[in-house]
Protein backbone atom coordinates (compact mmCIF):
# COMPACT_ATOMS: atom_id res chain seq x y z
CA UNK A 1 0.00 0.00 0.00
CA UNK A 2 1.55 2.87 -0.91
CA UNK A 3 2.40 5.88 1.30
CA UNK A 4 2.40 9.08 -0.26
CA UNK A 5 0.48 11.79 2.50
CA UNK A 6 -1.69 9.29 4.07
CA UNK A 7 -5.50 10.13 4.64
CA UNK A 8 -7.76 7.13 5.56
CA UNK A 9 -10.90 6.88 4.47
CA UNK A 10 -12.62 5.32 7.23
CA UNK A 11 -12.27 8.48 9.38
CA UNK A 12 -13.89 10.42 6.89
CA UNK A 13 -16.26 7.46 6.52
CA UNK A 14 -16.97 8.02 10.47
CA UNK A 15 -17.60 11.60 10.12
CA UNK A 16 -20.04 11.15 7.29
CA UNK A 17 -21.90 8.70 9.31
CA UNK A 18 -21.62 11.22 12.01
CA UNK A 19 -23.34 14.04 9.90
CA UNK A 20 -26.11 11.90 9.07
CA UNK A 21 -26.79 11.26 12.31
CA UNK A 22 -27.53 15.03 12.97
CA UNK A 23 -29.65 15.38 10.39
CA UNK A 24 -31.31 12.24 11.11
CA UNK A 25 -32.08 13.48 14.47
CA UNK A 26 -33.16 16.64 13.34
CA UNK A 27 -36.09 15.27 11.28
CA UNK A 28 -39.36 14.27 12.92
CA UNK A 29 -39.77 12.09 9.43
CA UNK A 30 -36.53 9.94 9.60
CA UNK A 31 -36.99 6.59 9.73
CA UNK A 32 -34.45 5.16 12.05
CA UNK A 33 -32.34 3.17 10.40
CA UNK A 34 -29.16 2.92 10.96
CA UNK A 35 -25.94 3.55 8.72
CA UNK A 36 -25.05 0.98 6.37
CA UNK A 37 -21.75 -0.64 6.75
CA UNK A 38 -20.13 -2.61 3.89
CA UNK A 39 -17.97 -5.78 4.71
CA UNK A 40 -14.76 -6.07 2.69
CA UNK A 41 -14.55 -8.38 -0.14
CA UNK A 42 -12.39 -11.97 0.00
CA UNK A 43 -10.18 -11.78 -3.21
CA UNK A 44 -10.07 -15.32 -4.38
CA UNK A 45 -6.31 -16.20 -5.84
CA UNK A 46 -6.95 -18.85 -7.53
CA UNK A 47 -6.74 -19.11 -11.47
CA UNK A 48 -7.87 -15.92 -12.69
CA UNK A 49 -10.51 -17.72 -14.99
CA UNK A 50 -12.01 -19.75 -12.09
CA UNK A 51 -12.51 -16.12 -10.03
CA UNK A 52 -15.78 -16.32 -8.80
CA UNK A 53 -17.88 -12.78 -8.29
CA UNK A 54 -17.53 -11.36 -5.04
CA UNK A 55 -20.03 -11.94 -2.35
CA UNK A 56 -23.26 -9.30 -2.30
CA UNK A 57 -22.12 -6.39 0.42
CA UNK A 58 -24.58 -6.74 3.52
CA UNK A 59 -26.29 -3.92 5.78
CA UNK A 60 -26.14 -3.40 9.26
CA UNK A 61 -26.62 -0.80 11.50
CA UNK A 62 -23.43 0.54 12.07
CA UNK A 63 -22.48 -0.95 15.64
CA UNK A 64 -23.35 -4.34 14.48
CA UNK A 65 -19.59 -5.33 13.11
CA UNK A 66 -18.26 -8.08 15.86
CA UNK A 67 -14.87 -7.06 16.93
CA UNK A 68 -12.96 -9.74 14.97
CA UNK A 69 -14.40 -9.25 11.80
CA UNK A 70 -12.48 -7.93 8.64
CA UNK A 71 -12.69 -4.40 7.39
CA UNK A 72 -10.98 -2.72 4.87
CA UNK A 73 -9.20 0.45 5.74
CA UNK A 74 -8.10 2.28 2.49
CA UNK A 75 -5.13 4.63 2.58
CA UNK A 76 -4.73 7.03 0.08
CA UNK A 77 -3.07 10.29 0.04
CA UNK A 78 -5.21 13.85 -0.02
CA UNK A 79 -6.38 13.71 -3.25
CA UNK A 80 -6.58 10.19 -4.75
CA UNK A 81 -3.55 8.09 -6.32
CA UNK A 82 -3.46 10.82 -8.86
CA UNK A 83 -2.11 13.39 -6.45
CA UNK A 84 0.14 10.72 -4.82
CA UNK A 85 2.02 9.93 -8.07
CA UNK A 86 2.35 13.62 -9.14
CA UNK A 87 3.67 14.01 -5.71
CA UNK A 88 6.08 10.78 -5.90
CA UNK A 89 6.96 12.22 -9.42
CA UNK A 90 7.05 8.28 -10.67
CA UNK A 91 4.23 5.54 -11.60
CA UNK A 92 4.63 1.77 -9.94
CA UNK A 93 3.62 0.01 -13.56
CA UNK A 94 2.86 -3.42 -12.68
CA UNK A 95 4.63 -5.34 -15.70
CA UNK A 96 5.23 -8.21 -17.75
CA UNK A 97 9.60 -9.37 -17.55
CA UNK A 98 9.43 -12.61 -19.49
CA UNK A 99 6.91 -12.26 -22.94
CA UNK A 100 9.27 -11.30 -25.81
CA UNK A 101 7.18 -8.59 -27.80
CA UNK A 102 5.37 -7.33 -24.73
CA UNK A 103 7.77 -7.04 -21.78
CA UNK A 104 10.76 -8.13 -21.07
CA UNK A 105 14.02 -7.20 -19.71
CA UNK A 106 17.42 -7.42 -20.34
CA UNK A 107 21.01 -8.10 -18.85
CA UNK A 108 21.66 -4.55 -17.83
CA UNK A 109 18.07 -4.67 -16.43
CA UNK A 110 16.37 -2.42 -18.78
CA UNK A 111 12.53 -3.05 -19.91
CA UNK A 112 11.44 -3.08 -23.63
CA UNK A 113 8.09 -4.25 -24.62
CA UNK A 114 4.56 -3.47 -26.15
CA UNK A 115 2.73 -2.61 -22.48
CA UNK A 116 6.25 -1.40 -21.06
CA UNK A 117 5.89 1.19 -23.66
CA UNK A 118 2.31 1.93 -22.39
CA UNK A 119 3.46 2.35 -18.91
CA UNK A 120 5.61 5.22 -20.37
CA UNK A 121 2.98 6.47 -22.02
CA UNK A 122 0.85 6.85 -18.92
CA UNK A 123 4.02 8.47 -17.35
CA UNK A 124 4.38 10.64 -19.93
CA UNK A 125 0.85 11.82 -19.83
CA UNK A 126 0.75 12.27 -16.59
CA UNK A 127 4.67 13.48 -15.51
CA UNK A 128 5.61 14.71 -18.57
CA UNK A 129 8.61 12.14 -18.46
CA UNK A 130 8.19 8.92 -19.80
CA UNK A 131 11.03 7.45 -18.04
CA UNK A 132 9.48 8.00 -14.64
CA UNK A 133 8.61 4.43 -14.10
CA UNK A 134 9.33 2.05 -11.77
CA UNK A 135 8.42 -0.94 -13.16
CA UNK A 136 7.31 -4.39 -10.96
CA UNK A 137 7.40 -7.17 -12.49
CA UNK A 138 4.37 -9.75 -11.84
CA UNK A 139 3.47 -13.18 -12.31
CA UNK A 140 -0.11 -13.86 -13.02
CA UNK A 141 -1.23 -14.90 -9.45
CA UNK A 142 0.28 -11.80 -8.13
CA UNK A 143 -1.46 -9.12 -10.53
CA UNK A 144 -4.03 -8.47 -8.78
CA UNK A 145 -3.41 -8.73 -4.88
CA UNK A 146 -0.73 -6.30 -5.78
CA UNK A 147 -3.03 -3.67 -7.11
CA UNK A 148 -5.34 -4.28 -4.62
CA UNK A 149 -2.99 -3.66 -1.97
CA UNK A 150 -1.18 -0.88 -3.52
CA UNK A 151 2.13 -2.05 -3.81
CA UNK A 152 1.47 -0.92 -8.05
CA UNK A 153 0.06 2.40 -9.62
CA UNK A 154 -1.61 0.14 -12.18
CA UNK A 155 -1.44 -2.93 -14.20
CA UNK A 156 -0.44 -3.52 -17.95
CA UNK A 157 0.63 -7.04 -18.42
CA UNK A 158 -1.70 -8.98 -20.99
CA UNK A 159 -4.30 -8.78 -18.41
CA UNK A 160 -7.33 -10.35 -20.11
CA UNK A 161 -10.89 -7.97 -18.97
CA UNK A 162 -13.21 -10.72 -18.05
CA UNK A 163 -16.56 -9.97 -16.31
CA UNK A 164 -15.85 -12.04 -13.05
CA UNK A 165 -12.32 -9.92 -12.92
CA UNK A 166 -14.14 -6.97 -13.27
CA UNK A 167 -17.07 -7.65 -10.83
CA UNK A 168 -14.45 -9.74 -8.82
CA UNK A 169 -10.97 -8.02 -8.26
CA UNK A 170 -11.27 -4.80 -7.42
CA UNK A 171 -10.21 -3.58 -10.68
CA UNK A 172 -11.17 -1.07 -13.51
CA UNK A 173 -10.45 -2.24 -16.62
CA UNK A 174 -9.40 0.54 -19.49
CA UNK A 175 -8.93 1.24 -22.96
CA UNK A 176 -8.58 -2.53 -24.40
CA UNK A 177 -4.85 -2.02 -26.24
CA UNK A 178 -4.50 -5.67 -27.64
CA UNK A 179 -7.49 -7.67 -29.32
CA UNK A 180 -6.26 -10.93 -28.55
CA UNK A 181 -7.49 -14.86 -28.61
CA UNK A 182 -5.98 -17.84 -27.35
CA UNK A 183 -4.66 -20.47 -29.26
CA UNK A 184 -2.74 -23.74 -29.22
CA UNK A 185 1.10 -24.42 -30.55
CA UNK A 186 2.34 -27.34 -31.23
CA UNK A 187 5.95 -28.88 -32.81
CA UNK A 188 5.58 -29.22 -36.68
CA UNK A 189 7.17 -32.30 -36.56
CA UNK A 190 4.15 -33.29 -34.53
CA UNK A 191 1.88 -32.95 -37.87
CA UNK A 192 -1.49 -32.03 -35.25
CA UNK A 193 -3.37 -29.43 -37.38
CA UNK A 194 -6.37 -29.30 -35.16
CA UNK A 195 -7.55 -29.74 -31.89
CA UNK A 196 -8.81 -32.69 -32.32
CA UNK A 197 -5.30 -34.04 -32.56
CA UNK A 198 -4.53 -33.14 -28.94
CA UNK A 199 -6.47 -35.98 -27.43
CA UNK A 200 -5.11 -37.72 -24.08
CA UNK A 201 -2.55 -34.78 -24.83
CA UNK A 202 -0.49 -33.14 -21.94
CA UNK A 203 -0.39 -29.29 -23.05
CA UNK A 204 1.05 -26.80 -20.91
CA UNK A 205 -0.75 -23.68 -19.60
CA UNK A 206 -0.06 -20.64 -16.96
CA UNK A 207 -1.30 -20.57 -13.48
CA UNK A 208 -3.46 -17.09 -12.60
CA UNK A 209 -4.59 -16.93 -16.31
CA UNK A 210 -8.18 -17.06 -17.99
CA UNK A 211 -6.20 -19.53 -20.39
CA UNK A 212 -6.57 -22.24 -18.03
CA UNK A 213 -10.46 -22.04 -17.86
CA UNK A 214 -11.10 -21.47 -21.65
CA UNK A 215 -8.76 -24.90 -22.02
CA UNK A 216 -11.25 -26.84 -19.57
CA UNK A 217 -14.22 -25.67 -21.41
CA UNK A 218 -13.38 -25.62 -24.89
CA UNK A 219 -11.94 -28.98 -24.73
CA UNK A 220 -14.41 -30.38 -22.42
CA UNK A 221 -17.22 -29.31 -24.37
CA UNK A 222 -15.75 -31.10 -27.96
CA UNK A 223 -15.13 -34.54 -25.74
CA UNK A 224 -11.24 -34.07 -26.45
CA UNK A 225 -9.21 -35.66 -23.23
CA UNK A 226 -5.89 -33.53 -22.28
CA UNK A 227 -3.95 -33.02 -19.20
CA UNK A 228 -2.96 -29.62 -17.78
CA UNK A 229 0.82 -29.06 -16.62
CA UNK A 230 0.93 -25.82 -14.85
CA UNK A 231 3.51 -23.17 -14.41
CA UNK A 232 3.80 -19.88 -12.88
CA UNK A 233 5.73 -18.15 -15.42
CA UNK A 234 7.00 -18.62 -19.25
CA UNK A 235 10.79 -18.79 -17.88
CA UNK A 236 9.65 -22.35 -16.88
CA UNK A 237 7.05 -23.49 -18.97
CA UNK A 238 8.89 -22.54 -22.39
CA UNK A 239 11.91 -24.61 -21.27
CA UNK A 240 9.99 -27.66 -20.12
CA UNK A 241 7.73 -27.24 -23.66
CA UNK A 242 10.68 -27.30 -25.48
CA UNK A 243 12.01 -30.55 -23.70
CA UNK A 244 9.10 -32.22 -24.27
CA UNK A 245 7.32 -32.16 -20.75
CA UNK A 246 4.22 -30.51 -22.52
CA UNK A 247 3.02 -31.96 -25.99
CA UNK A 248 1.49 -28.47 -26.63
CA UNK A 249 1.35 -25.15 -25.33
CA UNK A 250 -1.47 -23.04 -24.89
CA UNK A 251 -1.70 -18.68 -24.55
CA UNK A 252 -2.66 -16.10 -25.95
CA UNK A 253 -2.24 -16.07 -29.94
CA UNK A 254 0.36 -13.24 -29.43
CA UNK A 255 2.16 -14.81 -26.12
CA UNK A 256 2.46 -17.87 -28.82
CA UNK A 257 4.07 -15.96 -31.63
CA UNK A 258 6.51 -14.42 -29.05
CA UNK A 259 7.42 -18.12 -28.11
CA UNK A 260 7.63 -19.14 -31.69
CA UNK A 261 9.91 -16.64 -32.88
CA UNK A 262 11.87 -17.23 -29.70
CA UNK A 263 12.54 -21.10 -30.40
CA UNK A 264 13.05 -20.68 -33.89
CA UNK A 265 15.35 -17.77 -33.63
CA UNK A 266 17.39 -19.71 -31.29
CA UNK A 267 17.69 -22.48 -33.76
CA UNK A 268 14.82 -24.94 -31.66
CA UNK A 269 12.67 -27.01 -33.94
CA UNK A 270 9.67 -25.28 -36.17
CA UNK A 271 6.79 -24.50 -34.53
CA UNK A 272 3.03 -24.69 -35.60
CA UNK A 273 0.40 -22.94 -34.19
CA UNK A 274 -3.33 -23.97 -34.57
CA UNK A 275 -4.90 -21.91 -36.50
CA UNK A 276 -8.75 -22.07 -34.19
CA UNK A 277 -9.10 -19.30 -32.08
CA UNK A 278 -10.44 -20.49 -29.09
CA UNK A 279 -11.39 -16.98 -27.31
CA UNK A 280 -11.49 -13.34 -27.09
CA UNK A 281 -8.78 -11.82 -25.06
CA UNK A 282 -9.04 -7.91 -24.59
CA UNK A 283 -5.64 -6.87 -23.06
CA UNK A 284 -5.66 -3.68 -21.34
CA UNK A 285 -4.39 -1.16 -18.30
CA UNK A 286 -5.99 -2.02 -15.22
CA UNK A 287 -6.26 0.94 -12.20
CA UNK A 288 -7.95 -0.23 -8.46
CA UNK A 289 -11.36 0.46 -8.27
CA UNK A 290 -12.71 3.55 -6.42
CA UNK A 291 -10.81 5.89 -8.22
CA UNK A 292 -12.28 7.73 -11.41
CA UNK A 293 -9.44 10.60 -11.52
CA UNK A 294 -6.96 7.87 -11.49
CA UNK A 295 -8.39 5.97 -13.92
CA UNK A 296 -9.13 8.86 -16.58
CA UNK A 297 -5.79 10.14 -15.82
CA UNK A 298 -4.15 7.00 -17.11
CA UNK A 299 -6.79 6.18 -19.74
CA UNK A 300 -6.71 9.74 -21.86
CA UNK A 301 -2.71 9.24 -22.13
CA UNK A 302 -3.36 5.64 -24.06
CA UNK A 303 -5.76 6.76 -25.81
CA UNK A 304 -4.43 9.82 -27.08
CA UNK A 305 -1.79 6.89 -29.20
CA UNK A 306 -4.51 6.10 -31.35
CA UNK A 307 -6.01 9.42 -31.88
CA UNK A 308 -2.27 11.04 -32.81
CA UNK A 309 -1.94 7.82 -35.51
CA UNK A 310 -5.79 8.88 -36.50
CA UNK A 311 -4.51 12.74 -37.21
CA UNK A 312 -1.31 11.32 -39.15
CA UNK A 313 1.09 12.51 -36.11
CA UNK A 314 3.78 10.26 -34.59
CA UNK A 315 7.29 11.10 -32.97
CA UNK A 316 8.86 12.76 -35.68
CA UNK A 317 6.01 15.70 -36.61
CA UNK A 318 3.49 16.36 -33.74
CA UNK A 319 5.69 19.04 -31.49
CA UNK A 320 6.17 20.75 -35.29
CA UNK A 321 2.42 20.41 -36.41
CA UNK A 322 1.75 24.12 -37.77
CA UNK A 323 -1.51 23.48 -39.40
CA UNK A 324 -4.96 24.69 -38.76
CA UNK A 325 -7.29 21.78 -37.93
CA UNK A 326 -9.62 22.83 -34.98
CA UNK A 327 -9.64 19.65 -33.75
CA UNK A 328 -5.90 19.05 -34.19
CA UNK A 329 -5.17 21.86 -32.70
CA UNK A 330 -7.60 21.09 -28.96
CA UNK A 331 -5.70 17.62 -29.19
CA UNK A 332 -2.52 19.60 -28.86
CA UNK A 333 -3.55 21.65 -26.21
CA UNK A 334 -3.34 24.67 -28.48
CA UNK A 335 -7.30 25.09 -28.83
CA UNK A 336 -9.94 24.59 -26.31
CA UNK A 337 -9.04 23.03 -22.82
CA UNK A 338 -9.71 19.30 -22.33
CA UNK A 339 -6.78 18.43 -20.46
CA UNK A 340 -7.75 20.19 -16.94
CA UNK A 341 -10.60 19.01 -16.31
CA UNK A 342 -9.05 15.35 -16.31
CA UNK A 343 -6.19 16.32 -14.29
CA UNK A 344 -3.40 15.93 -17.11
CA UNK A 345 -1.44 18.85 -18.31
CA UNK A 346 -2.41 20.96 -20.94
CA UNK A 347 0.24 19.18 -24.01
CA UNK A 348 -0.40 15.65 -22.51
CA UNK A 349 -0.81 14.41 -26.19
CA UNK A 350 2.37 15.84 -27.28
CA UNK A 351 4.59 14.30 -24.72
CA UNK A 352 3.10 11.36 -25.17
CA UNK A 353 3.72 11.03 -28.83
CA UNK A 354 6.68 13.00 -29.29
CA UNK A 355 8.32 10.61 -26.01
CA UNK A 356 6.72 7.42 -27.24
CA UNK A 357 5.14 7.28 -30.42
CA UNK A 358 1.91 7.02 -31.80
CA UNK A 359 -0.26 3.53 -31.72
CA UNK A 360 1.23 2.32 -34.88
CA UNK A 361 4.55 2.97 -33.97
CA UNK A 362 4.59 0.99 -30.83
CA UNK A 363 3.10 -1.77 -32.41
CA UNK A 364 5.59 -1.52 -35.80
CA UNK A 365 8.38 -1.93 -32.66
CA UNK A 366 7.42 -4.21 -30.40
CA UNK A 367 4.98 -6.68 -31.97
CA UNK A 368 5.51 -6.99 -36.18
CA UNK A 369 8.88 -8.51 -34.89
CA UNK A 370 7.42 -11.24 -33.53
CA UNK A 371 5.44 -12.24 -36.49
CA UNK A 372 1.91 -10.16 -36.18
CA UNK A 373 1.59 -8.28 -38.67
CA UNK A 374 -1.29 -4.65 -37.81
CA UNK A 375 -2.64 -4.70 -41.31
CA UNK A 376 -5.56 -7.25 -41.39
CA UNK A 377 -5.67 -7.50 -37.27
CA UNK A 378 -8.29 -6.36 -34.92
CA UNK A 379 -5.78 -4.04 -33.77
CA UNK A 380 -5.94 -1.80 -36.86
CA UNK A 381 -7.50 1.99 -36.65
CA UNK A 382 -11.09 1.69 -37.46
CA UNK A 383 -10.79 3.56 -40.78
CA UNK A 384 -8.70 -0.11 -41.74
CA UNK A 385 -11.18 -2.28 -40.90
CA UNK A 386 -10.10 -2.63 -37.11
CA UNK A 387 -11.24 -2.13 -33.70
CA UNK A 388 -8.94 0.76 -32.95
CA UNK A 389 -11.51 3.58 -32.32
CA UNK A 390 -11.31 6.25 -29.18
CA UNK A 391 -13.98 9.29 -28.47
CA UNK A 392 -13.06 12.78 -29.50
CA UNK A 393 -10.65 14.64 -27.92
CA UNK A 394 -12.91 17.81 -27.65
Amino acid sequence: MINRGKTSTRKRTAVAIVALGLVAGACSSSSGDGAETVESETVPTAPAGDDELAPDATEAPDDSAAPGDDEVDVVQSEGGRLAAVKDAGVIKCGSNDALPGFGVIDSAGDYSGFDIDFCRVVAAGILGDADAVEYVPLTADARFPALQSGEVDLIIRNTTWTASRDGGQGGNFLFTTFYDGQGVMVPESSGITDLEGLNNATICVLSGTTTELNLSSVFTARGIAFNPSVYDDNTTLQPAYEQGQCEAWTADASALASGKSAIEGNGGETQFIIPEVISKEPLGPVVADGDIEWAQAVEWPVMATVQAWEFGLDSSNIASYDGDDPSILTFLGQGDDVASGLGLPTDFAVQVVSQVGNYQEIYAEHIEPIGLALEGSPNNLWTEGGLMYVPPFR
